[in-house]
């Protein structure tokens, strides 16, 4: 399977923080900002940082922003280059491109130029964003320290109908199963008999080396 391509646009701390995030998950990533200092701070860690201009088309084009599977504008310090990038990406056809934003009126705009997703980073930490992008399973990811994730996800098709007693996930999948979703219900402590339907999400507490291999 071909890996994802992603770039990030804007390297402040939330757009560097989902960049390096995401290439942790083995996806080529393009990381692009105008500022020289954060491109090589980023450069260790992602498949190609290059410092350009975002609202300049035919630099993003050069950069083959078209071939990406999704594009995150992680810039709200300049309302232009926010919007620039969100048009561009879409323009060049990328499926899927979100786009940060520091306010209601920023959010207004970024939905009227195309934006697919508006993240408020007050609200979203940029490790969580990253994760969500990457693994088109999980529903909700949150950091609990720098090692545990509890992610929400649904059950994969090999666990359909079978109980959490006869899938061993503690030991197979090295997660801890600590909560059941049914619509909007939340059963804690589920029963390990059960069988699992398809209808239902997974609450998990996974290590973060354990991440990358559970979405497979």
């Amino acid at each position: 399977m071909a890996k994802k391509q992603y770039a990030v646009l804007g390297l402040g701390k939330f757009g560097a923080s989902v960049a390096e995030e995401l290439a942790s998950t083995g996806a080529d990533v393009l990381a692009v900002d105008c500022d020289e200092e954060r491109v090589q701070e980023v450069s260790e860690f992602v498949t190609c940082a290059v410092c350009a201009d975002v609202c300049d088309s035919g630099a993003m084009a050069s950069l083959g922003i078209s071939n990406m599977d999704c594009v995150v504008v992680a810039i709200t310090g300049s309302l232009d280059a926010s919007i620039m990038g969100t048009i561009l990406a879409k323009d060049a056809g990328v499926p899927y491109v979100i786009a940060k934003s520091k306010d209601e009126v920023h959010t207004r705009i970024l939905e009227k130029v195309g934006a697919d997703r508006i993240i408020v980073p007050e609200r979203e930490s940029g490790v969580r964003v990253a994760r969500s992008i990457a693994s088109g399973v999980f529903l909700d990811f949150i950091e609990l320290s720098d090692r545990c994730r509890m992610v929400e996800m649904p059950p994969k098709d090999g666990w359909v109908g079978k109980s959490l007693r006869e899938l061993n996930l503690r030991k197979k999948e090295k997660v801890n199963v600590i909560a059941i979703r049914r619509g909007e219900e939340i059963v804690p402590l589920p029963d390990p008999d059960a069988p699992l339907s398809k209808n239902c999400n997974l609450i998990l507490i996974v290590d973060r080396s354990d991440v990358a291999r559970l979405i497979k």
